[in-house]
């Protein structure tokens, strides 16, 4: 077993999530018995520092700590069963490569690409989000990776929001993961930013086929911006 891997083994198996009854259900770790409480801040750099990049540049930490915490605690309650962990950094400038595809197994980034945001979440960041039908928003949070199927912009994956009121309507919202042509590097040199969609995370149409094939049948998608508090596990869709 590589290093890396047994490392992100061997520190998940020291801490677990567990809802705070304290502070409104919010996330918090269950402290071992010999750690001090900034913890899991340190473990995370563990983890984040041991990622085997593939020649790729790592996302933030910042997106990473807020996906990897959600992630197991998703995957504690049967939320995702697939062990890919996909992150979209809304933060990011559109013509930045701001989505990262993570095999958790082995603690690799095997894909970083670029991605769209929503025609009314902004103009190259986006910086504006909904729920709501027709809004033609980005919407953020968690999500867990549904089925593929043959839409107008060929071989797409369904995604269902897992955030009461945050990202809930994702599939009444037909928001899917799909390729698109206006998410290219030629686009960006023509217009200084990526195209847009109707609020769905669009890729380049030479990678959208590999990434929806490897993360389908849930895994878990983060669509991070700073102006998101973490998730709680109170509203998490029953």
């Amino acid at each position: 077993m590589k290093l890396y891997t047994f490392v992100t083994l061997a520190l998940f198996s020291l801490f677990t999530f567990v809802p705070n009854q304290k502070n409104n259900n919010e996330l918090k770790t269950s402290q071992p018995r010999n750690y001090a409480m900034n913890s899991f801040s340190e473990r995370v750099a563990v983890i984040y520092n041991s990622l085997d990049a593939n020649n790729f540049k790592l996302p933030k930490i910042e997106s990473f700590s807020r996906a990897l915490e959600g992630y197991y605690l998703l995957k504690e309650k049967g939320k995702i069963t697939n062990d890919y962990l996909t992150i979209v950094d809304f933060s990011l400038s559109s013509k930045s490569k701001r989505m990262w595809v993570i095999d958790m197994n082995e603690n690799k980034i095997i894909f970083n690409s670029l991605v769209a945001h929503g025609k009314n979440s902004g103009n190259d960041f986006a910086n504006n989000f909904s729920n709501k039908n027709e809004s033609n928003k980005s919407c953020l949070g968690f999500f867990a990776t549904g089925e593929v199927y043959q839409g107008k912009h060929g071989l797409s994956l369904k995604l269902d929001g897992l955030e009461k009121g945050v990202n809930d309507n994702a599939r009444e919202r037909s928001i899917v993961m799909h390729g698109a042509d206006y998410v290219s590097e030629k686009f960006i040199k023509i217009h200084n930013r990526l195209g847009k969609s109707q609020g769905c995370p669009a890729l380049p149409l030479e990678l959208s086929k590999k990434i929806i094939q490897t993360i389908k049948d849930k895994s878990c998608l983060f669509i991070y911006h700073p102006s998101k508090s973490d998730l709680e596990s109170s509203k998490l869709v029953s």
